[in-house]
C-alpha cells in the first residue's frame, strides 16, 4: 500500500501558467509540466533566497523531500531550456 501523499504549504499562485519559446507556435511545441510544488520550491530557494531547511520547513516537508522536489524541477527547467519545450505550471 502506498503512503499517502502529505500536504504541502504552497504560498504562491501564479497568474502566468505557460512559458514558450519565442517564435514557435505552441501547437508544435512538446509540454513540460512542472508541479506547483516544483515552482514554490524554486521560488523558496532562488527567488527568496532560502537555505533547504529553512524553505523545507516553509513548506511543511522535510529537507530530504524538498531537495527531491527541487531538483526534479531543476531537471525540467533545464530540459525545456536547453531542447527548447514549452513549461507549464500545474496544479
Amino acid at each position: 500500500m502506498v503512503r499517502p501523499r502529505l500536504c504541502r504549504r504552497i504560498k504562491f499562485n501564479p497568474f502566468v501558467t505557460y512559458f514558450k519559446p519565442q517564435g514557435i507556435p505552441m501547437r508544435t511545441l512538446e509540454v513540460i509540466e512542472l508541479t506547483i510544488e516544483e515552482v514554490e520550491a524554486l521560488r523558496l530557494k532562488n527567488v527568496k533566497d532560502l537555505e533547504q531547511e529553512k524553505a523545507a520547513e516553509k513548506m511543511k516537508t522535510s529537507q530530504s523531500t524538498f531537495q527531491r522536489i527541487l531538483s526534479s524541477a531543476y531537471k525540467k527547467v533545464t530540459r525545456a531550456l536547453i531542447e527548447g519545450k514549452a513549461i507549464k505550471i500545474i496544479k
